[in-house]
């Protein structure tokens, strides 16, 4: 009896082999975007922890860190590129894409995390100006932001990431509070306006931080609904809330 002709033709060993060599660099670009979330978040929260401790050496190595994470960027924007040569389809078009703008936000989280380590540096030479307490509160509030959008990003939950940007507007209100409150202190007391120059780069700091968790989480409503909803939310905050 005549073998039956086959409908379609045998996959060769060379094209599977293409496919799992695709898939692992695939599997290896989500990796390595979160080992570099892990260590961005570190990164501010060491800084954190060295303004408030006044531990230079914890600043210092803050400081000599931030190779590592323009390291994981260079890595990744590698993978990217090389993934992107072969042609993907569009949803893993937008997954690589959008995988290249996520790590760019969390390089520069780790810029601020640096500028922060510097300035506690700098502020730990001097007499201590204030509690620090709204400075800790923004950090952790920026913080929790970047986590559940990167969060957000691996559970494929675009309404977590939606979530996230609104935050924005209360860590930008701490800021300007904090803002207020050492411009009078400057007014009142010369001798304080290098310190108060100083906290407030901090502040800007942790305000650009949440910036960038909020430009993650809208990365993450793109790339799991196709919908670019950068810049939609502002005109409506700004007219609710006149003046700010």
């Amino acid at each position: 009896m005549p073998r039956p002709k086959r409908m379609f033709p045998v996959a060769s060993a060379k094209f599977f082999t293409r496919m799992t060599h695709y898939s692992q660099e695939m599997t290896h670009l989500k990796e390595s975007l979160l080992a570099m979330a892990s260590h961005a978040e570190s990164a501010v929260a060491r800084a954190m922890r060295a303004l408030v401790e006044r531990d230079d050496a914890l600043a210092l190595q803050v400081q000599s860190d931030d190779n590592i994470l323009d390291q994981f960027e260079i890595e990744i924007d590698d993978t990217a590129l090389h993934l992107l040569a072969k042609a993907p389809l569009a949803t893993e078009l937008r997954l690589i894409t959008v995988a290249m703008k996520i790590s760019g936000n969390l390089e520069r989280v780790g810029d601020e995390a640096v500028t922060m380590a510097r300035r506690a540096v700098v502020l730990g030479s001097e007499p201590q100006l204030k509690a620090y307490i709204d400075l800790p509160r923004m950090a952790h509030m920026s913080l929790e932001m970047l986590r559940d959008a990167i969060t957000a990003f691996v559970s494929r939950d675009p309404e977590k990431a939606r979530a996230v940007i609104p935050r924005d507007h209360e860590v930008d209100d701490l800021n300007r509070q904090l803002h207020r409150e050492l411009s009078s202190f400057m007014v009142e007391s010369p001798p304080t306006i290098t310190r108060c120059l100083n906290l407030m780069v901090i502040s800007k700091s942790i305000e650009r931080i949440a910036d960038h968790a909020t430009s993650i989480a809208e990365e993450v409503v793109y790339l799991y609904e196709a919908k670019d909803i950068r810049h939609s939310g502002q005109k409506n905050y700004e007219t609710e809330n006149p003046g700010r």
